[in-house]
């Protein structure tokens, strides 16, 4: 038998620095443990959603685009192959978004799971990264389920798949650590993620050269585009989609733009959470 003398406790047990450095990629593991159970309606509104609007704006305003234009009147290309890029960007961000906005204030605020978790070994640096990894994966299924219905519908060659889907994950988790960097400064629900869907989102997305090119915009409202990520992303796509015409430097601001909100987002929320969690 075993003497109580010679326990050396759970740290002789268990690799305490592999756990803490794996800290991320737990959390990761509980988020999608989470989003699983939601699985079937994410697969349903992540085909629903894409074929609906192709149906309603790709394929039915653009036919009214291409007949006033012709096939190439759009950038060189039709109305349908204009709008794939943006639309994956699209997606990939609200993809992102629906796993650091509500999720976060829930980890806070509603169950405090955040809380619990940072009970144990794992600090909120990894609390925060866990939680863009695991809106990286949902941004990534969004995306990959976004091109089977565009590919389906000939919008985008089957070649620029691989590049398309990098690019179009950058911004999403991008866009993704800035509104977990936002959402973990917000102490009750008070509507606020209302607000910023209304006055930030839905205004990036309308002026963003989405539905058409930045440059037919007035100068006044063309800013907005500039320090939207949806605009870095969609140059980006086009650009690989279709040889969109970028400048070597233009095309390099680009990713620099959305990687630089990947850093500054991951470290001002890593700062917040744990600022947040020591209280």
């Amino acid at each position: 038998m075993t003497s109580a003398n010679n326990w050396q406790g759970a740290r002789k047990l268990i690799n305490v620095q592999r756990a803490i450095r794996r800290g991320p990629l737990y959390v990761a593991e509980h988020r999608l443990r989470n989003m699983s159970k939601w699985i079937v309606s994410m697969i349903g509104f992540g085909i629903g959603n894409p074929v609906m609007f192709l149906l309603s704006v790709g394929i039915g305003v653009g036919a009214l685009v291409d007949d006033n234009l012709g096939p190439n009147g759009v950038d060189g290309v039709g109305y349908l192959t204009f709008l794939a890029p943006a639309l994956l960007a699209t997606a990939a961000i609200q993809g992102a978004m629906d796993e650091t906005m509500f999720p976060t204030l829930a980890g806070f605020v509603w169950g405090k799971d955040f809380f619990a978790i940072n009970a144990t070994q794992i600090s909120g640096r990894s609390i925060a990264i866990g939680v863009v990894l695991a809106a990286g994966v949902r941004c990534s299924l969004s995306v990959l389920l976004y091109e089977l219905i565009l590919a389906l519908f000939g919008a985008v060659s089957l070649a620029s798949l691989p590049a398309l889907t990098l690019s179009s994950i950058l911004a999403g988790m991008a866009f993704g650590a800035v509104m977990l960097m936002g959402a973990s400064f917000v102490k009750q629900d008070d509507g606020i993620f209302a607000v910023v869907n209304r006055f930030v989102i839905t205004p990036m997305f309308m002026f963003s050269g989405t539905y058409y090119p930045l440059a037919v915009l007035p100068i006044y409202l063309q800013w907005i585009g500039w320090i939207s990520p949806m605009w870095h992303a969609t140059e980006i796509g086009r650009n690989l989609s279709y040889g969109h015409q970028v400048e070597p430097w233009l095309l390099w601001i680009h990713y620099a733009y959305l990687g630089l909100m990947l850093v500054v987002g991951v470290l001002i929320a890593s700062w917040q959470f744990t600022r947040r969690l020591a209280k």
